[in-house]
């Protein structure tokens, strides 16, 4: 009973999250690049990596050091 129930929760969770990404809105974008030196850059780079990544394609994530 009990390994038929954690089977089931296993189960459940590996369908429950497809494989889906979200990205990010035109605001969103605004939003995020105000804080930025060159904003049309930045606006027209986040745009394109939005398309690419609804295409399907691979694109590139830049990671920051964290910084105390």
């Amino acid at each position: 009973m009990k390994l038929g129930l954690n089977l089931s929760l296993i189960l459940l969770a590996f369908f429950s999250f497809s494989n889906e990404s979200f990205s990010l809105t035109d605001y969103k974008i605004k939003r995020f690049c105000r804080k930025e030196k060159r904003v049309y850059s930045c606006i027209k780079d986040l745009q394109e990596k939005r398309s690419n990544l609804q295409k399907g394609k691979p694109i590139e994530i830049p990671v920051a050091p964290y910084k105390r």
